[in-house]
């Protein structure tokens, strides 16, 4: 059975609440769970206790082949329980296709317009 340790959420209609959860892989996300392991609060101020972990229970369902989403992979990275590689995606920031083909065509544009106007001042 595949396991993952991922956020449930609770809380009503722009009041999330989210319960940190291990989960079969198959079971919905706000629906059947093995173990709740821990909580996050978005709505509280960044400074306050947002998330509460049973760092034990984490570590025994990690040991026993569980895998953190990307989410709680995070708030394990700052409780020092398990590491988060760092990302890098260097395309991330470019612009788009259409974007390009845009600035490329204003380019080309310029281009004409200062070889138009270099003909013109050799010509005078």
């Amino acid at each position: 059975m595949a396991l993952k340790i991922r956020l449930a959420r609770a809380g009503s209609k722009k009041r999330p609440y989210y319960h940190i959860v291990v989960a079969d892989v198959r079971a919905p996300r706000d629906g059947r769970f093995i173990e709740q392991l821990g909580s996050w609060n978005p709505m509280l101020p960044k400074d306050a206790e947002r998330v509460k972990l049973n760092e034990e229970r984490i570590k025994h369902w990690l040991s026993k082949g569980a895998l953190p989403t990307d989410r709680v992979l995070r708030f394990l990275d700052q409780a020092g329980i398990a590491k988060r590689p760092a990302r890098n995606n260097p395309k991330k920031g470019e612009p788009g296709k259409k974007a390009q083909e845009r600035l490329a065509a204003a380019r080309q544009a310029e281009e004409e317009a200062k070889a138009a106007a270099a003909d013109e001042a050799a010509a005078s």
